[in-house]
């Protein structure tokens, strides 16, 4: 029922903006910006809950429970479990933000910050460390640990009802429908965005390497192929072709960091980690809180508000995966794998390329602000072409943006696939062709009438609803894991008595 309900939903929405794409963007528009003035609060205070719940969860004594049985092995290693989680839930996006977002900051800082100075600086590396560390990731981790949890160590089906449908209140399991089917249409939606978006990148990265045309033609030439790349993964299995392209892409990204690190102003970037590592850890509170009541300012809601409810619109896609392939892992290595070493990752990505940029824009007078004002596709080829080798990093970072393309497309594949099977940990290949094939129309169809911004915003608008699913999941989890702690210990303090009891009384 769930998947008719998602498909008529789906359809429904793609013919509007197929055929009215302006009246599309408008209505969501418009409620994108009534729900982040007004409802704003909302999502940094559930947001830094989350945060605050994932590490006690991870730190306190619930943290030695695994998931699964108590002796049971992680199906990964460590680095291909890293690699898969890091490449589903934003490696595209730290591609495309890298440099982007530290020069919009620059150019435009939030508010009480004087563009174009020192200040604005340290507040776009601030602020960019701060959209992309401990509060997405925690919103992830949040939603991948209790499906993970009532998955392996409950049996139940991985979907998300499955962890509401747990609460003690008489109406939680007649949200199960309902809670699955907003799960079905945000991943689809979001995946999609996903693809158009990240078509015009690889086409501005073919442009600038191989003079290809920046056009429709192209783009949807480059969906047909990355669809065509990502559904034969997806057949193949986590196992095999996920968990392959993922790991190939995670040392393509070292590399690639590790080049511009030597390469560029070397000194300067480990001076702006450290400055910016420590300007994030003093100001995160008041960052997580922060909102403008006395200025006429838009700029919380733009950046800080919107990111929130971009990561908890893509949080069943991402929380499914990662539970997925975590099954073996205790709640404190799920927690440090899944929230605090993608924070440090993105931390050094940031400092990396966006520290470079800033220094080029700063000390070298390059045009990369103007480069990011004109088109944001394109913000890292012109920090490369500053640098020796650039026609290499180029070239390395359109294959880069190519396979987490295909890895996020192929993750997706199987979460949708998983979750329209009635979570199903293996579901059928023709389901995950029919999957791919579906949101790699949506794409081509809204890219071909500019509904590609349209269809973002609305899944944007689709996470309010799921901002209360978030808070009931984090009960439920902390009402589950508390309840297996006290049950293990209860186990131990008994073991124990037995092991006094048949000891002789000289070696009690």
């Amino acid at each position: 029922m769930q998947l008719i309900v998602a498909a008529l939903t789906i359809a429904a929405l793609v013919l509007w903006g197929l055929f009215d794409p302006a009246g599309m963007a408008g209505f969501f528009d418009g409620a994108l910006a009534q729900l982040t003035r007004k409802l704003g609060w909302l999502y940094l205070w559930v947001v830094l809950g989350l945060v605050i719940a994932s590490l006690l969860l991870a730190f306190g004594r619930t943290g030695r429970l695994r998931l699964g049985g108590e002796d049971e092995e992680p199906a990964f290693s460590r680095g291909a479990w890293f690699a898969m989680l890091f490449a589903a839930g934003m490696g595209i996006g730290l591609v495309f933000w890298g440099v982007a977002e530290p020069i919009s900051h620059y150019l435009k800082p939030p508010p009480g910050v004087t563009a174009l100075t020192p200040e604005a600086a340290n507040a776009a590396m601030r602020y960019s460390f701060f959209h992309w560390g401990l509060h997405p990731w925690a919103v992830y981790s949040m939603v991948g640990l209790a499906i993970a949890f009532f998955q392996f160590r409950r049996d139940r089906p991985a979907l998300i009802s499955s962890v509401t449908a747990s609460l003690p209140w008489r109406w939680a399991p007649r949200l199960g429908p309902l809670v699955d089917t907003l799960a079905l249409v945000a991943t689809a939606f979001g995946v999609a965005a996903s693809l158009g978006v990240g078509a015009l990148q690889i086409n501005a990265g073919l442009a600038r390497l191989f003079d290809v045309p920046v056009g429709l033609s192209a783009q949807l030439s480059i969906i047909a192929v990355t669809t065509a790349l990502f559904l034969i993964s997806a057949v193949t299995g986590v196992e095999r072709g996920v968990k392959w392209l993922s790991s190939a892409n995670l040392l393509l990204a070292a590399g690639l960091a590790l080049l511009v690190f030597v390469l560029g102003p070397t000194v300067a970037i480990i001076d702006n980690l450290s400055n910016a590592l420590g300007n994030y850890l003093s100001e995160l509170l008041r960052m997580s809180l922060r909102m403008t009541p006395f200025r006429d300012s838009a700029w919380v809601s733009d950046w800080t508000i919107f990111y929130w409810a971009w990561w908890i619109s893509w949080s069943p896609f991402v929380g499914v995966f990662i539970a997925r392939v975590s099954r073996g892992r205790t709640i404190k290595e799920f927690v440090l794998g899944t929230v605090l070493a993608p924070t440090l990752a993105a931390a050094l990505w940031f400092s990396i390329f966006g520290g470079t940029a800033l220094h080029m824009q700063i000390f070298g007078g390059l045009p990369i602000a103007e480069a990011v004002s004109q088109d944001v596709a394109t913000a890292m080829f012109a920090v490369f072409d500053a640098l020796p080798g650039s026609t290499w990093l180029s070239l390395a970072a359109t294959v880069l943006v190519l396979v987490f393309f295909v890895t996020s497309g192929d993750s997706a594949t199987l979460v949708l696939a998983t979750m329209s099977s009635g979570g199903r940990a293996d579901p059928p290949a023709p389901l995950k062709l029919l999957w791919g094939l579906l949101v790699a129309a949506i794409a081509a169809c809204l890219l071909g009438v500019g509904g590609i911004k349209a269809l973002q915003t609305a899944t944007i608008v689709f996470a309010l609803p799921f901002t209360g699913v978030l808070v009931l999941l984090a009960i439920a989890l902390w009402r589950a894991a508390q309840h297996d702690e006290q049950a293990l210990t209860r186990e131990e303090k008994r073991l124990q008595a037995r092991m006094r009891h048949l000891l002789p009384p000289e070696a009690q």
